[in-house]
């Protein structure tokens, strides 16, 4: 198969695009940034360099594609990420339309089926809503769970303050994810046949208390007393705030952590769970102890 995956050599995509090479098929990966082409090279894969602000360019590069992988790299200078994620997603389906590509995998969330109250998710929602409309297409929405990549954000107030804190935590359930997990899953999504139509798979590699987490981190950095706290809504907004984080993104964030808190982000998930992938919270602690 040809395939094309966008998001250059990141944390999913590149793990994607071994996998897609080790099993014989054509990929092209799609970056922003001349200098990856080397690397992506030295994978296997062919290099198409531009922007996914250029809709020619997307067009020329989803030409004779037989699927595509489809994501919206993380962009903090954009004011509003919700029009951010609208913007890009109107390009990938414009270029779908136009090249006929039939077989299409997006990146999405778990809360992307709420259209209020998920701070950035909220643009997963409006994403998935534009796909939707592509006509004669089979299109997976891969709902990943919290990545445990997350985690590393915490890893400074643990060395300042010996603690996690954050405005969900305690007995706070959490599915979580391990990027190799989405990749293999997108690769399998990527070269199996589906029904036109919209789909949606959860992705998940392991699931447990915010404490439980805690525990298990802690006891891979040689903390084993480490505990995750529970800030208030607004204790986390001022956190945010005295640390640079823009007042209005800070909001986006609170609300985000505020629906895990309550449950309302994994509702849907725990309707439609996934089977657990191979990378669990116990494998990712090693990671983290060697970032640490």
């Amino acid at each position: 198969m040809k395939i094309v995956v966008t998001g250059s050599l990141g944390n999913i995509s590149k793990p994607l695009t071994q996998v897609l090479v080790e099993k014989g098929h054509a990929v092209t990966v799609i970056s922003s940034k001349p200098g990856k082409q080397p690397e992506i090279e030295a994978l296997g894969a062919a290099t198409a360099i531009g922007s996914l602000e250029d809709v020619a360019f997307l067009t020329s590069a989803f030409t004779g594609a037989d699927a595509v992988y489809v994501m919206i790299p993380p962009n903090f200078t954009e004011p509003n990420q919700v029009a951010y994620y609208s913007r890009l997603a109107h390009n990938y389906a414009h270029a779908i339309q136009q090249t006929g590509v039939k077989r299409v995998v997006g990146l999405s969330s778990w809360g992307a089926h709420l259209d209020k109250g998920t701070g950035p998710i909220l643009g997963s929602h409006h994403v998935e809503t534009i796909l939707n409309k592509l006509a004669d297409v089979a299109l997976t929405h891969l709902r990943p769970t919290s990545f445990y990549t997350n985690l590393y954000g915490f890893v400074g107030m643990i060395k300042a303050q010996g603690f996690i804190g954050a405005n969900y935590g305690g007995d706070d359930k959490v599915a979580m994810v391990h990027p190799r997990d989405i990749a293999s899953a997108a690769a399998e999504e990527l070269t199996t046949l589906s029904t036109v139509g919209q789909h949606v798979r959860y992705v998940s590699s392991d699931e447990c208390t915010c404490s439980e987490a805690a525990r298990v981190l802690g006891a891979a950095i040689g903390k084993p007393d480490l505990q995750w706290l529970t800030f208030t809504d607004q204790q986390m907004q001022g956190a945010l705030e005295q640390n640079g984080v823009p007042a209005p993104a800070a909001a986006g964030v609170v609300e985000l952590y505020a629906s895990i808190h309550s449950g309302k982000l994994g509702e849907d998930y725990e309707i439609h769970k996934p089977v657990m992938g191979k990378v669990k919270l116990a494998d990712f602690a090693k990671e983290f102890a060697a970032a640490f």
